[in-house]
């Protein structure tokens, strides 16, 4: 319980603290940078998630078109040796 209060309290402190030093004009340069490189690195990992994404797609198309080409096959194989 001890180590929750202490998490809070950073995070508590941490607030405090980024809210003074966006006071300043340095400060404020500087948290605007830090805003702008995190908004960079969601953005690469956006764009990184949503190229997986569409090569699983991709992917499971293939394997759909390939079970379905296969069923085929195999209908066609039990209607020759029906016949």
């Amino acid at each position: 319980m001890k180590s929750v209060l202490w998490f809070v309290l950073g995070i508590a402190g941490g607030f405090v603290v980024a809210h003074y030093v966006n006071k300043d004009p340095r400060g404020h340069e500087v948290l605007a940078e830090i805003d702008a490189r995190i908004g960079e690195f969601t953005d690469r990992i956006g764009d990184a998630y949503r190229e997986q994404e569409a090569a699983f797609e991709a992917l499971i198309a293939d394997v759909k078109d390939a079970a379905g080409e296969a069923a085929s096959r195999t209908a066609q194989a039990a209607d020759s040796i029906r016949d």
